[in-house]
């Protein structure tokens, strides 16, 4: 992220030829960092990632229960997907898809795995990620990953 700032023109240019070949493109921890209102019209970018310092506390903290609706809000708006970063439990998980969030991913999902224990779980779990919007019947489970 610091490398894009530090070579603007460049780096868009090559974001761009990125996006031609099909290659989605994300800004990760948004809401904290270098990340901007601005960089979402000058980058070709398809999906926010909100930090999960927001998610961490979003039922402790209003103000921060309403930065993360905010962003579902603004990426939905402008067409974006959204992925809710460090979920740890079914109270986060149904709040994010109330709040109609597209994703998530995190520790409720999986911790992380090595190579061998990430390929045994997508071939246990056939498609990913797995929106929220079709996890109903997964939020007693607790046993997927989301993105």
């Amino acid at each position: 992220e610091s490398m894009v700032m530090e070579n603007f023109d460049s780096a868009i240019e090559m974001l761009q030829q990125l996006r031609k070949l099909g290659i989605e493109l994300s800004i990760d921890d948004f809401g904290t960092g270098y990340s901007s209102l601005s960089y979402l019209h000058r980058f070709p970018i398809s999906t926010l990632k909100i930090d999960r310092s927001f998610v961490s506390c979003m039922n402790d903290n209003s103000e921060n229960g309403e930065i993360v609706r905010t962003i579902v809000m603004l990426a939905r708006s402008l067409k974006m997907n959204v992925v809710a970063e460090g979920v740890e439990n079914k109270e986060q998980l149904a709040q994010l898809a109330a709040l109609e969030c597209e994703y998530g991913q995190g520790y409720y999902f999986s911790r992380p795995l090595a190579v061998e224990g990430a390929a045994k779980l997508l071939a246990e779990h056939k498609s990913y990620p797995i929106p929220f919007s079709s996890m109903d019947s997964f939020i007693e489970e607790g046993s997927i990953l989301a993105a």
